[in-house]
């Protein structure tokens, strides 16, 4: 599942030619993905213009000048691609990624500029809807939110006051999209390495300096993960054909078994499983 750094680096790559671009056609060709399309998607998209292009938390949001936003989701395998002219980008895709498949090519955008993005999703597990603007922030999928790990009000102080007595592991509560919103699995075992902090600590043990220290490298990780244009390489095929995820840069996600990378430790990466998820961690230095 992407997580917010390559939701950001799809943002930014699609920024430039949807922002401020006025949707000349709009195709759909099938009437769902991973819930069924809204009624009159194409009517309701087709002049549009799209005045900025947004993220939150996992999500993309196209801010339409009819009063509604597009909401899209990436899923497992959604991927957009970007045409016109000599032009071919595919915002998001990484090395050894295989050439979009025609036959998953289900929604297509035409700008009036004569630009083409087309979003492809094998699994269809991604998903888009129409919802007015002014009551975005109390649809179902944003409701609730915590703040944005990049944002202004991701401090310690909130955090501060969201583990306060808190027994779950700090683990899961990071993932907790209540107490911040777009955190994934890869990136809090990699936050958690760089703070020295046991991902199976309680949330409510973690005390302020450590706290501080966490914030400060949530940050950075997600910085340095967005710089390189996100982590994930999605969807491409395997010699069996089968999907896989390619990461790198990983100092502790991935590396079971390997030497732990931080200076002096001496300690080795490990695996647990923690609410279903795989955990990787150094139990020599993260305390």
């Amino acid at each position: 599942m992407p997580e917010l750094p390559e939701v950001e680096t799809v943002r930014r790559g699609l920024a430039p030619v949807l922002a401020g671009a006025r949707l000349a056609r709009v195709e759909a060709r099938r009437p769902d993905l991973r819930f069924p399309l809204p009624d009159g998607f194409v009517q309701r998209l087709t002049g549009a213009r799209i005045e900025r292009l947004d993220r939150r938390a996992k999500y993309l949001l196209a801010t339409l000048d009819r009063d509604e936003t597009l909401v899209m989701h990436l899923g497992m395998s959604g991927r957009f691609e970007i045409t016109g002219g000599a032009m071919r980008v595919r915002p998001g895709d990484f090395a050894l990624a295989q050439p979009p498949d025609p036959r998953h090519a289900h929604i297509v955008f035409e700008t009036e500029a004569g630009v083409t993005v087309t979003f492809y999703d094998p699994r269809r597990f991604g998903y888009m809807d129409l919802i007015a603007t002014a009551e975005l922030d109390q649809h179902p999928w944003f409701r609730g939110l915590g703040p944005e790990p990049l944002g202004d009000d991701f401090d310690t102080n909130h955090l501060a006051r969201a583990f306060a007595g808190r027994r779950q592991s700090v683990k899961a509560t990071l993932l907790d999209q209540r107490i911040v919103a777009g955190l994934g699995n890869i990136y809090v075992c990699e936050a958690l390495f760089r703070a020295a902090i046991d991902p199976r600590r309680a949330a409510g043990e973690i005390g302020p300096r450590k706290l501080a220290t966490l914030v400060k490298v949530i940050r950075s990780v997600l910085l340095e993960a967005i710089e390189d244009g996100g982590s994930t390489l999605r969807d491409y095929a395997s010699a069996d054909g089968a999907l896989g995820y390619f990461q790198h840069r990983f100092v502790a996600y991935g590396r079971e078994g390997e030497a732990c990378l931080k200076r002096g430790c001496g300690g080795q990466i490990e695996r647990i499983v923690q609410g279903g998820r795989s955990t990787f961690f150094c139990s020599e230095h993260q305390k």
